[in-house]
């Protein structure tokens, strides 16, 4: 009996952790920080609680300080990234694949943004309560997709769920009771 295997899907995981894995090594190396948030951070924080239940990212986003943008630049440059600022956005592309699409999004926060964080599989995320705000702001249909997967996973604890503000708690009963 032949077994099927979905080596699309695998190719395009280890890319992902691969690209994220050179982020980590480049701010590292330069003493950077940054946190994970997005589609990738969903998705690891969704994994970690429920194997095999993520939704894969096409990209990365990343917060980053404003002030740290031209040393990101110099920093990324040895591992074959190129800081790249284009419709009014700031990624860092990889030499062989220069796609925004598959780009390293960054977002420009200021000093206090990067406070405490959570790491899973070496990379450093957002904490969970965060992203979950951060996902209920912008609530466009991907976001509520991944606050769909992290309420499956019971993420969206009731203690999240307190701390969040009326509007945001809003936009989640709006959810919770949508097909």
């Amino acid at each position: 009996m032949a077994v099927f295997v979905n080596t699309f899907f695998e190719e395009r995981v280890e890319q992902l952790f691969s690209l994220a894995e050179v982020v980590r090594k480049a701010f590292d190396a330069a003493g950077l920080e940054y946190r994970v948030v997005g589609g990738l951070a969903a998705y690891l924080y969704v994994e970690e609680r429920e194997p095999d239940a993520g939704r894969l990212t096409k990209d990365i986003d990343i917060l980053v300080r404003r002030e740290d943008l031209a040393a990101i630049a110099r920093a990324v440059e040895p591992f074959r990234l190129h800081y790249r600022h284009a419709a009014g956005l700031d990624m860092l592309v990889q030499a062989d694949q220069p796609s925004g699409r598959r780009a390293v999004h960054m977002i420009l926060v200021d000093e206090k943004a990067l406070g405490g964080y959570g790491e899973i599989r070496g990379i450093p995320l957002v904490p969970l309560l965060d992203l979950v705000r951060m996902k209920l702001s912008s609530f466009r249909l991907k976001d509520q997709t991944h606050l769909k997967d992290m309420e499956e996973a019971g993420l969206i604890t009731p203690e999240i769920e307190a701390a969040l503000g009326p509007v945001h708690r809003e936009r989640l009963l709006d959810l919770r009771t949508r097909e």
